[in-house]
């Protein structure tokens, strides 16, 4: 996982409420374990006509002027239905760094952490702005410090956001729970040699 500690880029915004999994990556795409070419499903059913392969011209991530935009506004309740590590993975590999909404799925949030992707949480108020920007001004852009979790909107006002400890470090350091726990490993085993098993474990 790369290191995430700041995003400077577009935004581009899917107002639309209880976008689940599915819709951010059809069920079809999932029997693969690779992440690579991934990006291509994101919104699969959305961004393609019929057979599978034309552009739909009216999805607002084919419009020429959105492509490129690392930060997608979206609608509350963002990541709902079936758990699937393949929705960050299409989201990042679609460009995108950062997903700002009112809330999203538990599930949805702790994948997207797990695998680099933030999720920011904003107050209703500041997406409606966000929707707004977004559409009027194309190359509007904010910006985000992981390390201060601050949200710099493109008229110069920051924000907070929650973000859990554990999930930052590992942002800012490129590590993800196998590699934070290896990365212990001489920590563990010192730890297992100077305390003996408190149950037997031989017959």
């Amino acid at each position: 996982m790369d290191k995430l500690r700041h995003i400077e880029g577009s935004i581009v915004a899917i107002p639309v409420n209880d976008i689940d999994t599915d819709q951010i990556i059809p069920a079809r795409f999932l029997k693969v374990t690779d992440k690579e070419g991934l990006g291509k499903a994101a919104f699969c059913d959305w961004r393609y006509l019929e057979d599978g392969e034309t552009p739909n011209p009216e999805f607002i991530l084919n419009q020429p002027e959105y492509r490129g935009a690392s930060v997608l506004i979206a609608g509350n309740n963002f990541g709902c239905g079936s758990s699937r590590e393949h929705a960050p993975w299409a989201l990042l590999g679609a460009g995108f760094k950062a997903v700002i909404s009112t809330d999203f799925a538990d599930i949805f949030r702790n994948n997207s952490l797990k695998n680099g992707l933030l999720p920011i949480i904003v107050d209703e108020e500041t997406q409606r702005q966000l929707f707004s920007l977004a559409e009027e001004d194309p190359s509007a852009s904010v910006s985000v410090d992981v390390e201060t979790q601050t949200l710099t909107l493109p008229d110069g006002r920051a924000l907070g956001f929650p973000l859990d400890g554990f999930a930052k470090y590992c942002l800012l350091n490129g590590v993800d729970q196998l590699g934070y726990l290896l990365a212990l490993d001489d920590e563990v085993l010192a730890f297992e040699s100077a305390n003996p098993p408190r149950v037997a474990t031989t017959a």
